[in-house]
């Protein structure tokens, strides 16, 4: 039976959705009414911006209320990391787990720990098992089979069995990530007389891949079918908990991980990916975890990837039942969402020493208009020139720079890479898509903000070593403000 003291809680995370995609963000083109909808009786946050990037360190940050990226990457969960699932559960919460995207309990990873029921809804595969994802779509005859709609339909029927228990349901699709197969009804609402093509992201500069613009225009259409197709399924599962009386006891908060490039900063993407043939001849950091089959591959290097608002920027929409709709202004991250959810569930979180989040109930409530004055967002931090990793789905990578993080305020934002990068700076409120860089003109302020950043990640405990090259970085922008080449982070291959 429910406490009725005490909100019932639904977090809906889909993927790769990029908050200009919304009408409620803005967008007067594509198709979204459900979501749309649900923002007009919710509280909806303008600059909500990631923390750790990607996906699944995305996932991290939400479900434990840490910044994964100072201290872990893409591996299975710490063991010793609070999950909000597990608290509510042991505050007596019936917590549930639903997800097509696959990597939350593959190769042990373990991100279902603390939840009292989980389903992996199967097919997604990914790009290191073809097999998977095209045995499962070759079973499709029609709409209800593709993932979005299977997770959102398990979702619906266990409320229709839990919705009198105090719960905790957590949905997360992988929709609309890569790759982009609505039906075809969809993309044809974007692309007149769409005949079915589909095009996969060449995760470089699309210039450079051989790419037209109208291979990126069209793929940009089938995302944008997808998004739709996503807030259509995403709609009956806000339409199932009016429809079981839940509406005015549930929490609900709608969120993604980051976004996606369409050709903008020319990336067609979300990072760079290069193809090196010939494993026995790149650089190789001399301790870098090495699989002992990898000089007999080939391998994929990371290349230079910047994480610009296109990414970084995503949409967090949040209903709670007496709470007066409305906009909110303040600066949030990923890792603020579980102590939130605590406090307005009233239960009592970690210490800050083991959960670095901070709640941002006071500005749901609207006593509070700020909360943070900036957010670092960044791949995992241990990402350095030479190092190896399994991100982002279990295949090796060599990292061929110092990934840049990038630190934004509500005025500016700042791309940091390693010291040899020199930053790049831009003032979002003329310039909100980063196309004038205006580090040169405005050092002083950006170095500032970059000594706040490392300040920051210090205080979130991470090791020295992953802080020393951005400190270099800092130390070399002081002395020598000009840049030093005009091809900042340009892979070497040694």
């Amino acid at each position: 039976m429910q406490d009725q003291a005490r909100p019932n809680v639904v977090v809906i995370v889909a993927d790769t959705f990029r908050r200009d995609h919304l009408g409620a963000y803005g967008n007067p083109y594509i198709h979204t009414p459900n979501l749309d909808a649900f923002a007009r009786s919710s509280v909806v946050f303008d600059q909500h911006v990631i923390s750790s990037f990607p996906t699944m360190p995305a996932r991290a940050d939400m479900l434990t209320g840490n910044f994964s990226y100072t201290f872990m990457g893409w591996e299975p969960l710490w063991l010793t990391l609070h999950t909000l699932p597990g608290l509510l559960s042991s505050a007596g919460y019936t917590t549930m787990g639903i997800v097509d995207t696959p990597y939350f309990v593959r190769n042990r990873f373990g991100y279902d720990r603390g939840f009292d029921d989980f389903i992996w809804v199967r097919g997604q595969g990914d790009d290191t098992r073809p097999h998977e994802r095209s045995d499962y779509r070759s079973t499709w005859r029609s709409e209800s089979d593709r993932l979005v709609a299977r997770t959102m339909t398990e979702a619906e029927g266990w409320l229709e069995r839990h919705h009198d228990e105090q719960f905790f349901l957590y949905v997360d699709t992988w929709d609309p990530h890569e790759p982009w197969d609505a039906p075809e009804y969809y993309t044809a609402k974007y692309r007149p007389g769409y005949g079915g093509r589909q095009i996969y992201p060449s995760y470089a500069n699309w210039r450079e891949a051989g790419l037209e613009e109208d291979d990126v225009d069209l793929a940009h259409a089938t995302y944008c079918g997808e998004v739709t197709m996503v807030d259509f399924w995403i709609g009956r599962l806000l339409a199932k908990l009016d429809a079981l009386n839940l509406t005015d006891n549930t929490i609900v908060f709608f969120a993604s991980d980051h976004g996606f490039y369409f050709g903008e900063h020319d990336f067609f993407g979300k990072a760079e990916w290069l193809n090196t043939l010939d494993a026995g001849i790149i650089d190789i950091a001399q301790n870098a975890n090495v699989p002992a089959w990898l000089r007999e591959s080939w391998l994929l290097t990371v290349g230079w990837s910047p994480l610009y608002q296109e990414l970084t920027r995503v949409p967090l929409i949040a209903r709670v039942p007496g709470m007066e709709p409305g906009r909110r202004s303040a600066m949030t991250t990923a890792p603020d969402l579980t102590p939130t959810i605590l406090e307005l569930t009233g239960i009592e979180r970690p210490g800050p020493e083991a959960m670095q989040g901070s709640s941002f109930a006071d500005v749901l409530t609207g006593r509070r208009d700020e909360h943070r004055p900036f957010v670092v967002s960044s791949w995992p931090l241990y990402f350095a020139e030479g190092e190896m990793t399994t991100a982002v789905d279990s295949r090796p990578r060599r990292i061929a720079s110092y990934m840049p993080i990038t630190i934004t305020t509500p005025e500016r934002s700042v791309i940091l890479g390693g010291p040899t990068d020199t930053p790049e700076m831009y003032d979002l409120t003329t310039d909100p898509h980063e196309q004038v860089d205006i580090w040169a003109s405005h050092v002083d302020e950006g170095r500032a903000l970059i000594a706040d950043a490392i300040s920051f990640m210090e205080q979130q405990g991470a090791p020295a070593e992953y802080l020393e090259p951005r400190r270099q970085a800092l130390e070399r922008a002081a002395a020598d403000p000009e840049p030093v080449s005009a091809n900042p982070g340009e892979p070497s291959e040694g």
